[in-house]
């Protein structure tokens, strides 16, 4: 038998409870805080819970498909069990494919779609290990109590489906973790993330990080801008132009990766080579670099400088003193990495929603530990060039500057601007517009893969 709970005021409960092995089905609030969990609790006596979330949405399923996925919850072992659906949308229904769950599934937005089982027991026995009264992480929390016993199963079948009637647009829900309007969320999400990494032995105490003497060493100039870049003849000019905008007390250079452009990118650099002595115009050898790739080239140049600052070829810093804030704060902090914060805009530069984002639900004392939760750390991110040679990016076009991230804020001191120093700019050109669900399920596939990495390493105590 099976008890269901669902959050949708629309909801056809007398559909349901025709099917001979639904118990009950009760409506609640949310599906989210610890009030709701209690309700579970009080109410799910059967063998399996389902989690309908279908707000803003019509979810349709078959007894079959309904039989089926309890069953799979019973027959396999799995304490949490999630499926593929149909999507139906503007009058058009397709396959909805979801990805499977790792240990490093870490965020609070992973995709489960609209129905999720978990075996009652295991739910009863995840919430005794809860200790805090959540308003929006308590779900949050006891999946991440189940997944530390390895028993969340993907079953890769279309067993319902789903009638948007909200926008659910991967833009929209990208940037939503960097919302400041979601801030109160995104405290209570860490500190469920928090607890659960130091009941996994994955969490890194800050005491244990290191700092760097970033005065040691001869350095051909204080600082390089790196800038990777493929087919972007019009934004190149624009960042190239930023770059050399700023105003500093040091020297500095700009290093531009043409990965083989062929759109007159190449041209649009070598124009700008001649205005600004200081571009070092680099087109690698290899023909099978991603952006990692190229960064691996920039910061081993003989010429790039003491520290390398991230400038994507779509985007502008803030103002002219964006460099020096961040050399500033390397020498304050002995940090081995500085991220700062950036102000959305369109191609134009007229802001957009989010605004600013400046991660400010991040803490020294916490740093490693929330950038295993979120998907991203911030913009510009800069690196002491001896730490980020010697770490090194994955050769991906995506995630890679996340990946070397985790990397250094697992061993170093990571030093934070909180002021908007860096515009992003957002047009259909963005290398992340209009991404196909195949392409969001790779991207975020890869990304849990980096966590899981991240997460046995720190676990092993590494």
């Amino acid at each position: 038998m099976i008890t269901v709970f669902t959050n949708s005021p629309d909801f056809d409960t007398a559909q349901w409870l025709a099917y001979p092995f639904i118990s009950a089905v009760y409506p609640v609030d949310d599906l989210c805080s610890s009030q709701t969990v209690a309700a579970v609790l009080r109410q799910s006596h059967t063998a399996c819970t389902l989690m309908c979330d279908s707000l803003g949405k019509k979810v349709e399923i078959t007894q079959e498909s309904l039989k089926r996925m309890m069953d799979i919850a019973l027959q396999t072992g799995a304490d949490w069990v999630y499926s593929d659906y149909y999507l139906e949308k503007d009058g058009k229904t397709e396959a909805y494919p979801l990805i499977d769950y790792q240990q490093g599934s870490l965020r609070d937005d992973f995709r489960f779609g609209a129905l999720v089982a978990v075996r009652t027991d295991a739910f009863r026995e995840a919430a005794s290990t809860v200790d805090y009264q959540y308003r929006y992480a308590a779900m949050y929390r006891l999946r991440l109590a189940i997944a530390q016993r390895n028993r969340i199963f993907h079953i890769r079948e279309m067993l319902y489906t789903c009638r948007e009637t909200q926008d659910a647009s991967f833009e929209k829900a990208m940037f939503a973790y960097v919302d400041p309007a979601n801030r109160d969320v995104q405290q209570e999400m860490e500190q469920a993330c928090t607890d659960y990494l130091k009941t996994a032995n994955a969490w890194i105490a800050p005491e244990s990080l290191q700092t760097v003497d970033v005065s040691q060493n001869d350095f051909p100039c204080e600082i390089s801008v790196i800038i990777p870049v493929r087919n972007r003849h019009k934004t190149i000019g624009d960042a190239i132009d930023s770059a050399f905008s700023q105003t500093a007390t040091f020297a500095f250079n700009v290093i531009v990766v043409d990965n083989h452009s062929d759109d007159g990118t190449t041209q649009v650099i070598a124009e700008k080579a001649n205005k600004y002595p200081h571009l070092i115009h680099l087109i690698p050898d290899n023909r099978n670099l991603g952006i990692g790739g190229c960064w691996n080239a920039a910061v081993n140049h003989p010429d790039c400088g003491r520290f390398a600052v991230q400038l994507d070829s779509d985007d502008l810093y803030a103002g002219t003193d964006t460099l020096s804030r961040i050399v500033d704060c390397f020498y304050e902090t002995r940090a081995a990495m500085v991220i700062g914060a950036y102000r959305m805009v369109d191609f134009d530069l007229n802001g957009l929603p989010p605004g600013i984002i400046d991660h400010r639900e991040w803490t020294r004392e916490n740093g490693h530990n929330n950038a295993l939760r979120v998907n991203g750390f911030g913009a510009p991110r800069a690196f002491y060039t001896p730490v980020i040679r010697e770490t090194g990016f994955p050769n991906v076009s995506y995630g890679e500057d996340y990946a070397v991230a985790l990397t250094i804020s697992r061993r170093y001191i990571t030093g934070r601007i909180y002021e908007p120093v860096y515009l992003c700019r957002r047009w259909s050109g963005n290398s992340d517009a209009g991404l196909t669900l195949s392409k969001q399920n790779e991207y975020n596939l890869y990304k849990d893969s980096i966590r899981t990495i991240e997460f046995r390493v720190s676990s092993f105590g590494f």
